[in-house]
């Protein structure tokens, strides 16, 4: 699987607060879920193009 994101960004949002290493993983499964929803919606609607609408 693809990381897709970076840690240092993650901690970087995570403001105040420490971040578990097993916190990356579940993070970066449930982007990739909305990533793939995207894309269908994107596919569905007749574009080749993802667009912040198909979130």
């Amino acid at each position: 699987m693809v990381e897709v994101l970076k840690k240092s960004g993650v901690r970087d949002a995570a403001e105040g607060v420490n971040v578990g290493s097993d916190f990356y993983e579940a993070l970066d499964e449930e982007v990739q879920r909305l990533i793939h929803r995207a894309c269908e919606r994107c596919e569905d609607n007749g574009r080749r193009t993802v667009k912040a609408r198909d979130v």
